[in-house]
């Protein structure tokens, strides 16, 4: 039984640093990203199938999310306005994206590829899935721009209104439900939210 090297490098993604070009008052790495686009991710695909008449597995999506930017940890993180400042930039990085993809999945042993491979390749999900994780990253990207606009930090102004642009053109009922239920809570302080919890 030869060892494998992907958890290992998974394990890496608490040292990739997002939003490199901005200043942080709290940074942010790619792995408890990874994990707040699974919670919400996994919400939205609750809210729609509650509420909405979807028909989404909630695990996989909450397991597509945690997954998402696993690529990551080869590629580094680019900042968004570099990613996706043309369509050439933004093709190239998606077939960078895939070789990585590959990368990780040929760590992983041949027994066990086919079962990660349907994760780590998002040519796997349906178009819910990926409507919903993409959502979720948003929402998880949105969300800490509030969190630094909190803290003081103008520095995500535009940032957050360029999100603000783009939460509106991904509209969805189950979004809109997030948004209304629990974005709020995020500009509040912990006294404020204990206080209102206790109501």
């Amino acid at each position: 039984m030869s060892q494998s090297h992907f958890f290992a490098h998974l394990s890496r993604l608490n040292l990739i640093n997002r939003w490199p070009l901005i200043r942080n008052v709290r940074t942010e790495n790619v792995s408890e990203h990874s994990l707040q686009v699974a919670f919400v991710a996994h919400a939205l695909a609750v809210i729609k199938n509650r509420k909405f008449n979807g028909n989404l597995n909630t695990d996989r999506v909450a397991l597509l999310a945690m997954y998402h930017d696993a690529s990551e940890v080869i590629t580094g993180d680019m900042p968004t306005p570099i990613k996706y400042h043309n369509p050439q930039i933004a093709h190239e990085y998606k077939k960078i994206e895939k070789i990585a993809q590959q990368k990780l999945l040929d760590m992983i042993p041949i027994e066990l590829r086919d079962d990660f491979r349907s994760i780590l390749d998002e040519h796997y999900y349906n178009e819910d899935e990926k409507l919903v994780v993409k959502q979720a990253d948003l929402l998880s990207a949105y969300l800490k721009c509030l969190e630094e606009l909190y803290a003081g930090n103008n520095e995500f102004t535009l940032s957050k209104m360029r999100l603000d642009k783009i939460l509106q053109r991904r509209r969805s009922p189950e979004m809109d439900y997030f948004m209304a239920v629990f974005i709020p809570s995020f500009s509040m302080s912990l006294e404020e939210i204990s206080l209102y919890s206790s109501l």
